[in-house]
């Protein structure tokens, strides 16, 4: 734990539904056990599909739910056992922030902008209506907002500009982690690139770390350092974004990746099609929960649940990598 910002130990996150009145309870596994090390000024990128799990562990993150299992690490220290604490309570709400989605959303129309980028500092912080006011402007400006947009409320805004606003709430606080749970999907394309690089600036000025919540990797491959791969609620492939990138192992990634456009041939990979939906959480196949679209299924497959391990400079959850692996080993 020592040297790691947050550190993540097989978190899961399960749920009790009701299927009807005179039904039993039935468990959802929204988060299976995912664990990483998040470095200090690093950004760890979580991608997959809608359903995977990744808003369940963006709600444990920032602690707005508590884990089924698992432990979470700030500097060190348990959040969970330490978080009724009410002093830490008020330092890990000023120290870890999250940006949303949808700016559109994610702005309360009613108030000016003067309002929003407030209301962190009125309950977080002890200063006065002249501080607070450098205070936003300085945030402002480095977001690339104008003065005169102070006064202004959320509807006066492009989509940009909104996230613009949205990460600048996030950051006025000057957080040790913001969480970015899909900041730029609402986006047109040339407003993401903006974004992406005003994020960056703030990382590398600041040294603040990033959570990238995301289900586009042409996205993710320009911000993250390292990459979790999930899928129906658990990790299946996880390492650092060269070698996901460049060597992705795991059926699901090679289908993810393949569907990239690339200008570059080099860099080129065949269309790997992927037929099907995926599976309820409420009804997972059993075996691998990928093997209903799998293109590299096997017999094995249906049967057992491959677990989490160690290839390199990876992490994989494949019985055909294993394979492989004991091929290359014969």
């Amino acid at each position: 734990m020592k040297g790691y910002l947050l550190q993540a130990i097989n978190l899961k996150k399960y749920y009790f539904l009701n299927k009807g009145f005179f039904s039993n309870k039935q468990l959802v596994k929204s988060l299976d056990g995912i664990s990483f090390n998040l470095e200090r000024g690093k950004t760890l990128a979580v991608v997959g599909e809608s359903g995977c799990g990744k808003s369940t562990l963006c709600r444990l993150l920032t602690m707005i739910e508590t884990p089924t299992e698992g432990q979470l690490y700030w500097n060190s220290q348990d959040l969970f056992k330490i978080g009724s604490n009410i002093q830490f309570r008020k330092l890990r709400r000023q120290k870890i922030q999250i940006v949303f989605q949808n700016p559109y959303a994610s702005l309360n129309p009613r108030k000016k902008i003067s309002y929003i980028l407030a209301e962190p500092l009125l309950i977080h912080t002890n200063l006065n209506k002249v501080e607070r006011r450098e205070k936003i402007l300085e945030i402002m400006e480095k977001v690339g907002l104008k003065s005169e947009h102070y006064n202004r409320y959320p509807h006066m805004f492009s989509g940009g500009q909104r996230q613009r606003i949205a990460i600048a709430r996030g950051m006025i606080l000057d957080p040790e982690l913001l969480i970015a749970d899909e900041p730029v999907s609402a986006l047109d394309v040339s407003i993401r690139a903006q974004i992406l690089n005003l994020m960056m600036d703030f990382q590398e000025k600041l040294g603040v770390s990033y959570i990238f919540i995301s289900h586009d990797l042409s996205v993710v491959e320009h911000i993250a350092d390292e990459v979790i791969v999930m899928y129906l609620g658990r990790c299946v492939e996880q390492g650092n974004k060269t070698t996901i990138f460049n060597n992705p192992r795991h059926p699901y990634t090679q289908v993810l990746l393949s569907s990239i456009p690339r200008l570059n041939p080099n860099k080129y990979q065949k269309r790997i099609k992927l037929y099907g939906e995926l599976p309820s959480p409420l009804n997972p196949p059993q075996g691998c929960s990928f093997n209903t679209r799998c293109h590299r299924r096997f017999d094995k497959c249906f049967k057992f649940k491959p677990q989490l391990k160690q290839y390199s400079d990876q992490k994989i959850a494949c019985f055909a990598v294993d394979q492989e692996e004991n091929q290359i080993i014969d």
